[in-house]
């Protein structure tokens, strides 16, 4: 990571952090009062072949002993009510602002894969995750919703790791590289810049 990218890093997510305490206060009162503790949602996540950092979210789902693995159909019902709306408007990431300021994701990179999934690609992590872990990135733009889709059809378990594994990794991998070898401050903006629009579109309701 360039000292430009981190400074950028640390200038937009003291801004947004100090621009979204209130609105992160309010979605903890309320999954509290709705859902229960805990509020927020830990996850081991890989910001290198064999370095790991927890990732923090706004819980979204009933907690089940032994949960592993990325969210598919088969998991669906197990959103909560507060969890459903926060997905939509993607809310439930704010708090990995907070991962951003520590260094441990930027705003644009990869999406920072499950251990079992590095663990069993070593190879094409280790070429990915040369990229710093992000909160957006050129596969998210590209690729997050048709993901979505993909899973939403799986019903058990193995079926989501299987689509996820023959039909998510192998594509994001691919926008992922691109973006590795074009990277530079002026694309980190535009794609800021179109993260920043789809999410006022999800918030306003219209088409992102």
């Amino acid at each position: 990571m360039t000292p430009a990218k981190r400074a950028l890093d640390i200038l937009l997510a003291l801004a947004l952090l100090a621009v979204t305490a209130p609105i992160m206060a309010a979605i903890a009162l309320a999954v509290l009062a709705v859902d229960g503790r805990p509020v927020l949602y830990p996850s081991e996540r890989m910001r290198a072949p064999r370095r790991a950092f927890t990732l923090w979210k706004f819980r979204t789902m009933r907690p089940e002993a032994g949960d592993s693995g990325v969210s598919g159909g088969d998991k669906a019902g197990r959103i909560t009510r507060t969890g459903r709306w926060l997905r939509r408007l993607r809310l439930d990431e704010l708090p990995q602002l907070w991962n951003v300021l520590k260094g441990e994701m930027s705003f644009i990179g990869p999406r920072p894969p499950l251990r079992q999934y590095a663990e069993r690609f070593p190879a094409l992590y280790a070429e990915v995750l040369k990229s710093r872990p992000g909160i957006s990135g050129l596969a998210t733009l590209h690729f997050h919703r048709h993901e979505e889709r993909l899973l939403a059809r799986a019903r058990t378990r193995d079926e989501t790791d299987a689509i996820y594994v023959r039909a998510c990794i192998p594509r994001k991998a691919r926008l992922d590289l691109i973006y590795q070898r074009r990277r530079n401050l002026c694309l980190d903006l535009v794609l800021i810049a179109r993260t920043a629009r789809r999410a006022l579109c999800r918030q306003s309701g219209g088409k992102p």
